[in-house]
């Protein structure tokens, strides 16, 4: 529904002056433009719609006001004109013309004339087209408009200098409110005009509550007939991209099963990987890290299903017992933060039994990652927190940790549409040999879904065949596999093939909010799309019919339905198996899917242009179809069924149409006529456009397809997804404006936002409104209400939200408030997305020689039909460009890239019944050529168009510049030049050499252009302009760079070319190579229509030709920019890290500067071996730039190679596109303009500045002290890391000294260390840009001429400019010590799944390879760079380098001051070279530095507890806080470690792992450092842990006595450590136990080397016999104790365990009545203790197992002391045991030898000496009785 108000003019007005309107309606009002200088008539002619919610009431008002306008005082009210809707409302449409009224209510001689029309959805009021008298623009929906070109340029009258930064937005105008030649130009608000704008409207408006879209009403009346194109070409969804999976699986708990050997198997794909064997446990530690690596399109990889399964007893002879298993596809772990789970806990269950419960847990790490991703590594949980298993599962965000047992019903009735799956041969054969001819398909469906897939039976030899099956999975639910995937495939013998896939995101089918549903979908149909229909045995495009990729055909339709029903398991007929089951179902009735109803599509082509010239030699045509509707090349292999049901009584096939409809009224088409369709064009040979393209010659005759189909009338669901699709438009639109805003550093974003904000607000209440009809439409599904539901329950929650963040968008809060809307376009998108299918897409194929060429897609609801503008498709009757590309794999890369056609195209989709309009869209001036001539025809559609009215234009396209274009020689740069294409008509730029920042300057004329239409139609939509770039080689032909779209300004003969709107304005516009950027342009269009008299009446073209260049014309002065001098000054410091080229060593490299046809060159370095930087280092050049830093262009680095006789080779080059950084502004009286301020650091690694030149001053503050409030320093996370110091004790740790951990580079922390001097990375080759080296400098540059008072300052030296006081740059010998702490998550080298790392570090032409730290001397900058296969620092700064500063200062221990310099030395230094006042030290513990006073200890102890006084702490706190200090001020380098990346060159863009480290650096003509401190990994100390195990109680009874039948066990009881299982010990065993009470008195012993402060014990052994060296584990210290029933014929019976960790168990009951489960069950409420800390132990503890329904039950009951010793008091308190041992042996020893000598008395000698070999045996665990 809609009001429209034609406001025509106001007359008999009295004086002089500026009008302007205001129209009222419901509270909203709208602006007319102003009129300036009006006398006695002011002629509006504008169009005012309101789109409307609720039906018109007869009672409500319309109110037009007239004003007087004053642009320095409020507009003057001159009259009112008020009128009642009521005859508006029973008609339609009303013409009004009456007179004003004054505030007095009394008659006015001025009256208004207007014209009203209403339209209501029901068709109640007479239909009228907005046609009928001005067209409406599609977009003034009653919200407000925002003029982006407008607001980002500023532009005024008469000026040309300013242009636009902005991307190319198509289907605006860039008009302005001061032109008032036509009556149809909108009314633009300049941002600088916002509250004068405010004023003028008679309000006083706070200006933080003004947005653009309330004071920017745009009211022109813009024709808007055409769509905006899309400029990526390619699609990347097939694309295969590297992906690395890694899984560390750290441990299992609570293992369903008695004594396991468990194994855990990591399944992805295909792709299995196995822990190794944990013996006798429960509770298996493993830490085993496994990376498994895809090359595959990102849907496959998601789709991946990663299963975590255990099994136990695992050998190569047995596969094992499955336990549980747990598996999430890949896209869940993709889609957590950081794409990563970590330190999570996976439940496992058992899929043959579904009521099993919980069959254990498994904690492991997983994280997915693709090219380009970064790792963060997670904040580290404590340990007690890790153990706490229910808060830390392995589920998403919002998943229950219980979840419940589901089944998926999946129910597949039948499909339509299939295409021929064999090839005649074989038909013909069948009907010889078989005698019948039948289909030549086998169909059957298969889905899969969570790693498991089902089948539908098949159905020989049918094109639509009938399953009414459904395939039912039973899964956990919610499920943690987001999509199903649904296929029909061809049954053959040799091997099965799909036909089509179709993939249900469970996502958007269901609904876990707390007014959610469970997934449900259809009945519906879903559409498959896939390669062309026509059977080849080998299919080039099969993998589209694999569902990877974009479908270039319709393949089938397929009606499938899905629902869950959550099981009880606790039910005793439950099926407890997840096997997958296929069983029948009943047949749904034809109207359950939807009314079927008639379909018209209706296509004109308008233009077919840059045809590709390898197809440009035969005819061609284009062939447009609709599922199979139109589809005549590949040949239809039946209608599909919706035809046959279209009506009562209709039973014709559609190869039987041959009837026209014959209408004698222009009423709708009467329901028993039928036409024929018309889906292809006729052929057409091609006409040259020039060497590359062709063109059909389209010119008054226009050709038009027409195709009737049947479908379900389901048009709501896309309606809505319509509604949705537009709000989300918008709100991106509004986005990128007030993003560009802020990049171009406009004034007033969050106005702009807020305007955003309240069109969404008003677009989602709009959405409520519209979207809750058709209620009760046939075919209505439970997911359409259900998603009906929760849609608009979302829209009406971020209405509220928008106006809510709207109060809260101010000027500082603008970049937070964008970062929440952000969130709002992801959601509307989601939600615009409909899972249920009803109308399949429309396809446009290219046709030559009978083959298909290329094609393009169009979305069915794009081009669908409404009377409600918001309800119609984007592109319904538009004229739309549309560019056809190759189908499949050949559309990637560089071929995806060209355009294989480009089409001006009018599509039109909607009921048959409701066609009467479908050509209104269509650019006017036409005339229809029916197929049929003859009275009573006029419904029929046409089958051509000839256009009547032609106009002439000349198109003017001002190409001034591009800058950052595409390398694409491999010397890294390219010889480009532009194509323009507008129409048939194309033309050329001049080819530039060698550069990437073309400026051609340069003029294109094309005369004589005619486009077809009326004129004001062609002003308001002109055309698109296409500019590809190309790089112009000397043999072959001219390489693709990349595309842009433009639209030029249009001016009619009857328009003035003058300001504000002429002449055109530069604009930078985006240039895309297939998806990715490729650079910009700078340029202008105008289209200047040629009248009757010829081109005489065009304006003068200025200027004459270039006279250098030829007959080329140069871009006007109008219209270049205005240019002011500018001196650019370049630092030229030096070149790093330059590779060969050519094979030869760059050994004299040279820096070529270049900007707008000035530049500069370096030095030449003589030799770069021996040093590599320059010896000028200032150096300058003055150039012409444009006053707008916008249109600034870019400076070109280039590095050259000086070789013999005069030759030089290109090296490598670099862009600099923004030189805004770079201009130099003066800084205040108080601020010191002295360079070594701003940059003071004492290097890269040691006091470094986190700030840039433009910004390192900071403004003085009032005089007087300031005591400086020193808070605890940084908010950086402590370090965490593992190492000691061996010159202290055993329990200190890295984290006592150093300060901060950074969790990234060094340099990234601190913005690259550019604060004065720069880093600009070179760039070469065609392929992909490395790059090659580090050219290292500055850039100052400042508008001429230079205010006198900086050259006055005291010391400036004019050879340096702006560059005073700089550091110098000769080569300085330092030593650098590099440390190395540890190396996390590195990729598996070894077949065994582990590596075994060591370092090295390479440092110019030094190889170093240690452990842990090293020492190199170096000198910079020869040698820079430092290189541990992934790690580089370079030292640019002066010769201060050093260590980072510690926070406190220490002369002896651990934390020794390690700098040369004390922190006095260094404090002195930089105020010295600041020229700031200070340091001055004073009593009470303070010191003054400018006017900031700093306090802190002034006491210091010695080696020998003696204090002394030092002002080293106050020293130290200054530079702890030296960004505090005003003019030079800047961050301090801290102690620190910094976590870099290890890249492989193999997986470029993919961590292979992360190293920690940090570097020290000391010139060693400094004093020289002390010793590096040593960072040696922690020795573990060696304990013994004394195990008594005193008695047993309440053991159960497994065997039954012999003769008495009496129960009773043998029981004896079993120990080991975690990790020592081969080293297990076994006490005595008590016989005949009838009451489960066991007496044993017996010692384990069980020696270990332990880490405290991991808590981890360390164990180095062999993993196999075929292993060469010791593998190292680090495992949890834990004590499992097991109680066992001997056997003597049969193995022996595991009765029950139980498992301590050492640090932390509970503590043993005193008496074995109080000792119970609890004490295992609810171990994490209890009170524990550790070992550790205890020392000894001694109590009674439960021995648990599982029984059949894998419940813990009580099993016995052990009593046990355990007491911990160290290994040296362990030596000196032997255990009785030991002793007996020692006498034991000794004695057998002596009774052996005595016999040995009986018989040999000759060797009485040997027995003095023998028996001391056997007392080294004394250190042997083994275990025994206490006593013997």
């Amino acid at each position: 529904m809609a009001l429209a108000v034609h406001l025509k003019s106001a007359s008999d007005l009295r004086g002089k002056g500026d009008r302007i309107a205001r129209v009222t309606f419901r509270g909203l009002s709208f602006y007319s433009r102003v009129l300036e200088s009006c006398e006695d008539e002011a002629r509006f002619d504008e169009v005012f719609r309101w789109p409307i919610g609720s039906k018109v009431d007869g009672s409500e008002m319309l109110e037009i006001q007239v004003l007087n306008h004053s642009k320095v005082f409020t507009n003057r009210l001159i009259g009112t004109f008020r009128m009642v809707l009521q005859k508006v409302v029973e008609e339609g449409q009303l013409e009004v013309s009456d007179t004003l009224i004054d505030d007095n209510n009394a008659a006015i001689q001025t009256s208004v004339s207007i014209e009203i029309k209403y339209q209501t959805m029901d068709g109640s009021v007479k239909v009228w087209s907005d046609g009928e008298f001005l067209d409406i623009p599609e977009d003034c929906d009653g919200t407000f408009q925002f003029e982006t070109e407008s607001l980002l340029s500023g532009h005024s009258q008469g000026s040309a200098k300013n242009g636009v930064l902005s991307a190319m937005k198509l289907g605006k105008t860039r008009m302005s409110k001061d032109d008032h030649k036509k009556g149809d130009d909108p009314a633009i608000l300049e941002t600088e005009d916002l509250d004068r704008k405010a004023m003028r409207l008679g309000r006083a408006i706070d200006p933080d509550n003004i947005s653009l879209a309330s004071v920017t009403a745009v009211t022109t009346n813009v024709s808007n007939k055409r769509s905006k194109p899309d400029i990526k070409m390619e699609s990347s969804s097939g694309k295969p991209v590297d992906y690395q999976i890694s899984v560390n699986v750290i441990e299992a708990r609570q293992l369903v099963g008695l004594n396991m050997d468990p194994v855990v198997c990591v399944e992805i794909g295909d792709e299995k990987k196995y822990t190794s064997m944990k013996e006798s446990t429960n509770c298996p530690y493993y830490n085993e890290y496994f990376v498994f690596d895809f090359h595959v399109p990102p849907d496959v990889m998601f789709d991946k299903i990663l299963k975590i399964s255990v099994i136990h007893s695992k050998n190569l002879l047995r596969s094992g017992t499955l336990v549980g298993t747990f598996k999430l596809d890949v896209g869940t772990v993709y889609s957590q933060p950081d794409h990563q789970f970590y330190h999570k806990w996976a439940i496992l269950s058992d899929h043959d039994d579904i009521t099993a419960g919980c069959k254990g847990y498994v904690k492991c790490d997983i994280a997915v990652v693709g090219k380009g991703d970064n790792i963060k590594t997670p904040h580290k949980a404590s340990e007690t927190d890790e153990d706490d298993i229910e808060g830390n599962l392995l589920l998403p965000e919002g998943v229950p940790a219980e979840r419940q047992w589901a089944r998926f019903y999946v129910k597949i009735y039948r499909a339509e549409g299939l295409p021929k799956m064999n090839t005649s041969i074989m038909a013909n054969m069948k009907k010889a040999f078989i005698g019948e001819n039948k289909d030549l398909v086998d169909p059957y469906v298969q889905v899969q879904f969570a790693g498991q897939k089902g089948k539908t039976s098949v159905q020989k030899s049918s094109y639509e065949p009938i399953w009414n099956e459904h395939i039912v999975f039973t899964e956990m639910f919610p499920p943690l596999c987001k999509r199903m995937k649904v296929q029909i495939r061809d049954s053959d013998k040799v091997n099965d093939v799909a036909i089509g896939t179709h993939f249900i995101d469970l996502r958007k089918i269901a609904n876990d909010g707390d007014k959610g549903f469970l997934p449900t979908l259809g009945p519906a149909w879903v559409n498959m799309y896939g390669s062309t229909r026509n059977y080849t045995l080998m299919d080039e495009h099969q993998d589209l019919n694999e569902g990877l990729g974009e479908g270039v055909s319709f393949r089938a339709r397929l009606l499938v339905s899905v629902a869950v029903e959550i099981l009880d398991t606790t039910s005793t007929e439950i099926v407890s198996s997840t096997e997958v089951k296929v069983e029948p179902v009943s047949n749904i009735s034809e109207s359950a899917t939807g009314k079927v109803e008639e379909f018209f599509l209706f296509g004109a082509f308008l233009e077919a242009t840059m045809i590709d010239r390898k197809i440009g030699d035969k005819p061609i045509s284009f062939e447009v179809t609709i599922g199979n509707y139109g589809n005549q090349l590949d040949g239809v292999s039946k209608p599909t069924g919706a035809k046959k049901k279209k009506k009562e009584g209709g039973t014709e096939s559609e190869e039987d149409e041959s009837e026209l409809i014959q209408n004698s009224s222009d009423e709708e088409v009467e329901e028993d006529g039928d036409l024929v369709s018309v889906s292809s064009t006729p052929l057409l040979k091609p006409v040259i456009t020039d060497r590359n393209y062709f063109h059909l010659p389209y010119f008054e005759k226009k050709p038009c397809i027409y195709i009737k189909s049947w479908w379900q009338d389901q048009r709501r669901r896309l309606y809505n997804s319509n509604i949705m699709d537009k709000i989300a438009d918008k709100l991106e639109e509004g986005l990128n404006d007030v993003q560009e805003i802020i990049k171009t550093e406009k004034a007033f974003p969050e106005r702009r936002l807020r305007g955003v904000l309240e069109e969404l607000s008003i677009g989602c209440s709009r959405f409520v409104t519209l979207a809750n009809k058709d209620q009760n439409q046939a075919g209505r599904t439970r997911l359409d209400r259900e998603r009906l539901k929760s849609c608009m329950r979302e829209m009406e929650s971020m209405s509220q939200q928008a106006k809510t963040i709207r109060t809260q968008v101010k000027k500082k809060t603008v970049k937070d408030k964008l970062k929440l809307v952000l969130n709002f376009l992801q959601r509307l998108r989601f939600l615009a997305d409909e899972p249920q299918h009803s109308i399949p897409d429309v396809f446009i194929w290219m046709l030559s020689n009978n083959k298909r060429i290329a094609y393009a897609r169009i979305p069915s609801k794009d081009i669908l039909h409404s009377i409600v503008d918001e309800e119609m498709g984007k592109d319904c009757g538009k004229v739309n460009a549309v560019f056809l590309r190759l189908p499949g794999k050949k559309g990637f890369g560089p071929a995806g890239w060209t355009v294989q056609a480009k089409m001006e195209m009018y599509l039109w989709l909607g009921l048959s019944k409701q066609r009467k309009d479908f050509l209104n869209g269509l650019p006017c001036g036409f005339e229809e050529n029916r197929a049929v001539k003859g009275v009573g025809l006029q419904s029929v559609p046409p089958i051509s168009l000839s256009y009547n009215m032609k106009q002439v234009f000349q198109l003017r396209a001002h190409m001034y510049q591009a800058r950052s274009l595409f390398a694409a020689d491999s010397s890294g740069l390219s010889d480009p030049f532009a194509r323009v294409f507008f129409s048939t008509h194309s033309q050329v730029t001049e080819v530039l050499n060698e550069t990437l920042c073309p400026t051609w300057d340069q003029l294109l004329v094309f005369d004589n252009v005619e486009l077809y239409g009326e004129a004001a139609e062609l002003r308001d939509d002109p055309p698109i302009i296409v500019i590809e770039f190309y790089d112009q080689d000397t043999v072959g032909k001219a390489e693709y760079i990349g595309r842009t779209f433009a639209k030029p300004i249009t001016k009619m003969i009857d328009e003035h070319y003058g300001p504000p709107r002429f002449p055109p304005q530069l604009e930078y516009y985006q240039v895309y190579r297939g998806s990715s950027l490729a650079g910009d342009l700078l340029a202008a269009f105008e289209l200047l229509q040629i009248g009757p008299a010829g081109q005489a009446e065009l304006p003068p073209i200025d200027g004459p030709t270039d006279s250098e260049r030829g007959p080329i014309l140069p871009v006007p002065l109008g219209i270049r920019p205005v240019l002011s001098k500018y001196r650019i000054e370049v630092l030229f410091w030096g070149l790093r890290d330059l590779k060969r080229v050519n094979l030869a060593q760059v050994d004299r490299p040279r820096v070529d500067i270049e900007c707008a046809g000035k530049g500069v060159q370096s030095s030449l370095i003589q030799n770069y071996k021996k040093n590599p930087n320059f010896s000028t280092l200032v150096k300058w050049f003055e150039v012409d730039l444009p006053e707008n830093e916008l249109l600034h262009p870019p400076l070109n680095i280039r590095v050259v190679d000086c070789r013999a006789f005069g030759r030089y080779t290109l090296v490598g080059s670099h862009a600099v596109t923004s030189l805004r950084k770079f201009i130099y502004s003066p800084p205040d009286k108080n601020a010191i303009n002295n360079w070594a301020h701003a940059g003071t650091h004492r290097n890269t690694l040691a006091v470094g500045t986190s700030r840039s030149l433009s910004h390192s001053y900071t403004p003085s503050r009032p005089s007087g002290d300031i005591i400086v409030n020193m808070s605890p320093e940084p908010n950086v996370k402590k370090m965490e890391t593992v190492v000691k110091l061996d010159a202290v004790s055993q329990e200190t740790s890295l984290s006592t000294f150093i300060d901060v951990m950074y969790n990234k580079e060094l340099e990234s922390e601190f913005d690259n260390f550019e604060d004065w001097l720069h880093t600009f990375n070179l760039y070469r080759g065609s392929l992909l840009m490395s790059c090659l080296t580090v050219p290292q400098g500055s850039i100052c540059m400042y508008k001429l001429p230079l205010s006198e008072e900086i050259s006055r300052d005291a010391g400036f030296d004019p050879n340096m400019g702006m560059f005073q006081n700089i550091p110098h740059n000769d080569p300085i010998n330092v030593l650098v010590r590099v440390f190395v702490v540890r190396a996390t998550d590195l990729h598996p080298a070894d077949i065994n799944g582990k590596a075994d790392p060591y370092i090295v570090i390479k440092l110019g032409k030094t190889d170093f390879s240690s452990l842990r730290s090293f020492d190199i001397q170096a000198t910079f900058p020869m040698e820079v760079y430092a290189d541990n296969r992934t790690w580089r620092t370079d030292s640019t700064a002066n010769t201060d380098a050093t260590c980072g500063m510690a926070s406190t200062y220490s002369i002896h221990g651990y934390n020794v001051w390690r700098d040369p310099q004390k922190p006095t030395q260094i404090l002195a230094k930089l105020c010295k070279e600041g020229k700031l006042d200070g340091p001055h030290y004073g009593p009470g513990g303070r010191v003054k530095v400018v006017n900031r006073i700093f306090m802190g200890p002034t006491v210091i102890e010695d080696e020998n507890g003696l204090k002394k006084q030092t002002d080293e702490h106050l020293a130290l706190t200054v530079l702890n806080h030296w960004e505090d200090i005003p003019k030079a001020g800047c961050k301090l380098v801290r102690e620190h470690v910094e976590i870099r990346p290890l890249l492989n060159p193999e997986k470029p863009g993919i961590e292979q792992g992360r190293i920690e480290m940090w570097v020290d650096m000391f010139p060693m003509d400094m004093p020289a450092p002390g010793p590096a401190i040593d960072i040696s990994p922690r020795k573990p100390k060696r304990y013994t842990l004394r195990v008594i195990i005193w008695n047993t109680d309440d053991v159960v009874l497994e065997d039954d006595a012999f003769m008495t039948g009496e129960k009773m066990s043998d029981i004896y009881v079993r120990g080991w450590l975690k990790g020592q299982q081969e080293d297990k010990q076994d006490t005595d065993v008590h016989y005949h136990s009838l009451t489960g009470e066991g007496n044993f008195n017996w010692r384990f012993l069980f020696p270990f080397d332990y880490l405290l402060a991991e808590e981890k014990i360390v164990i180095s052994k062999k993993e196999s016999m075929f292993s060469w060296d010791e593998t190292e584990y680090k495992i949890p210290a834990r004590l499992t104790l097991q109680v066992w029933d001997a056997d003597h014929f049969s193995a022996d019976d595991f009765l029950g365990a139980i498992e301590l960790d050492l640090n932390r168990f509970p503590r043993g009951a005193k008496t074995a009545k109080q000792c119970s489960i609890d004490m295992v069950q609810n171990e994490q409420e209890l009170p524990t203790i550790s070992i550790f800390k205890q020392k000894r132990v001694k109590g009674w503890w439960p021995f648990v197992a599982c029984d059949e329904n894998d419940e813990m039950e009580l099993r016995g009951k052990v009593e046990a002391e355990l007491h911990l010793i160290t290994a040296e008091e362990a030596e000196k308190n032997p255990t009785a045991h030991d002793s007996c041992i020692l006498i034991f042996l000794l004695f057998l020893t002596m009774l052996t030898l005595a016999l040995f000598f009986f018989h040999f008395p000759t060797l009485h000698v040997s027995f003095l000496f023998f028996p001391c070999l056997f007392f080294h045996l004394d250190s042997f665990p083994f275990s025994t009785p206490l006593a013997l």
